[in-house]
């Protein structure tokens, strides 16, 4: 399987997904900058934490509009697997692949610490790894990261079990505790907390690392493997 990670002006955790994906996952990866068009000859698309474009407008709302975008949404239409962290979380609320926004945490202050998240739907292709309601540990870094929608929004999410992930304490203000959502169809996930610095017990956890395990596992499943 073979991942692009996408680097925008101002992504700075890109190197922590690379890592987390050669060194601990095993597979192959490259850099993607965010004036490229195309991600035909990548299996799983990877949007990191950061501050692209410095955060300037609102978190993620220039990033959408870059160039690379187009070739994000073509790969999500086609059923990749796309996992937007943090950043890429705001940037794939911006582009409207997910539903809902991000403001800013309750406190007004940037939260950086450990946190312990509840699986709350173990059936996408991010989290079949995962016992149903386990409670994972996995470290926050942001400023925005309280996640709002509207009432009809919110119904749909849980109707549809679009709710991948909750906070166990509600560290930012998130509507019903969000962490991460998913798409409809079940193969774009975004979350606050940062999987891929957790990917060995020499971080603190090594929780993260079977959201990475997930995705290789059920792509292994749906492709036939030549030598």
């Amino acid at each position: 399987m073979k991942f692009a990670v996408i680097v925008f002006p101002g992504s700075n955790c890109d190197a922590d997904m690379f890592h987390a994906i050669k060194d601990e996952l095993g597979e192959e990866v490259e850099y993607v900058w965010h004036t490229e068009d195309n991600l035909d000859r990548f299996d799983g698309i990877l949007l990191p934490g950061g501050f692209s474009y410095g955060d300037y407008l609102r978190s993620g709302a220039i990033a959408r509009f870059a160039r690379i975008m187009e070739a994000v949404k073509q790969a999500a239409e086609a059923g990749k697997p796309v996992l937007g962290v943090c950043n890429g979380f705001q940037v794939l609320l911006e582009a409207g692949l997910l539903p809902g926004a991000m403001k800013r945490n309750e406190n007004l202050k940037f939260i950086c610490r450990q946190v312990e998240l509840i699986v709350e739907n173990n059936e996408t292709i991010f989290t079949t790894g995962y016992e149903n309601h386990e409670v994972i540990t996995i470290p926050v870094a942001h400023g925005d990261g309280n996640y709002y929608c509207d009432d009809e929004t919110l119904q749909h999410l849980l109707d549809n079990k679009q709710i991948v992930f909750r906070y166990k304490d509600n560290i930012n203000g998130s509507r019903d505790r969000i962490a991460g959502v998913c798409n409809e169809n079940g193969n774009v996930l975004g979350m606050m907390p940062h999987p891929e610095r957790a990917v060995d017990e020499l971080l603190g956890s090594a929780d993260g690392l079977q959201l990475f395990k997930s995705i290789l596992r059920n792509w292994r499943e749906t492709h036939v493997l030549t030598p």
